[in-house]
């Protein structure tokens, strides 16, 4: 399957800001199937919701391109649960991309249910929580300031000493049960329901082999109570203020 974004304004590699106008849309989907050397798109995503263009507008315009061939199915990215509801009665949305993990459960209350009710699936981006998961982490100051981990609240400081510290259940657990803290992590994010697919990022192949395994991993209820209670609290925000402006809540 293949899957990509628009919404997001690039210039000589800087984002400039969210840009979802109908005609940007049009001509970012034609650009793309044109360096994607493809005749359609599977699953076509709206970058971040917009707040200069109506999602009913947004949708439109995305409709148009299925109807037309070029796209099969519809998603979005970071949306909340009113802009979910008017999208999806426009046209039905397949997909939600959102940040969600054993670290990050900021969807569990509102968003997820509003899914289930609709249909529409969770493709659920950085499952390993940053790296906090897998045991990858490093200080933000470790970072470059390029990167946008190098302003992440979550690795700064007394947050990030925290966050290792109960990030320990995951090791403990995958140690005990001879996998890797990623693979307990994954597997987690695969037993929240049939729904759910984690999307872990990497360039590495021997990265991605070990992910596969994940979906072996069985965990019991009482493993997964465990990993629930031990990662209940995460100290610090979960972006700083400029990119939580872009998410949709």
């Amino acid at each position: 399957m293949l899957a990509t974004k628009f919404g997001f304004d690039l210039r000589d590699g800087v984002n400039v800001g969210v840009t979802s106008r109908p005609e940007h849309i049009r001509v970012a989907v034609e650009g793309l199937l044109q360096r994607l050397g493809t005749d359609y798109i599977d699953l076509l995503y709206q970058h971040r919701i917009d707040p200069a263009v109506p999602i009913e507008d947004v949708v439109g315009a995305m409709a148009d391109l299925v109807r037309e061939g070029k796209v099969r199915y519809l998603g979005l990215s970071e949306a909340g649960v009113a802009n979910i509801r008017r999208a999806h009665a426009v046209h039905p949305i397949s997909a939600l991309q959102s940040e969600y993990s054993l670290w990050e459960r900021n969807l569990d209350d509102d968003i997820l249910p509003v899914l289930r009710e609709l249909g529409i699936g969770l493709v659920a981006f950085s499952p390993l929580g940053r790296g906090f998961l897998s045991g990858s982490a490093q200080r933000a100051e470790a970072y470059p300031p390029s990167d946008f981990r190098h302003q992440d609240p979550r690795l700064q400081g007394a947050n990030y000493d925290a966050n290792m510290q109960a990030a320990a259940a995951v090791r403990a657990l995958a140690e005990s049960r001879q996998v890797t803290p990623g693979q307990i992590a994954l597997a987690w994010a695969l037993h929240r329901g049939d729904d759910i697919v984690p999307i872990p990022g990497t360039k590495r192949r021997a990265y991605l082999e070990q992910n596969v395994v994940a979906a072996s991993v069985a965990l019991s209820p009482q493993e997964m109570e465990l990993l629930d209670r031990a990662l209940a609290h995460v100290a610090g925000p979960r972006y700083n203020s400029e990119r939580m402006a872009t998410v949709d809540r």
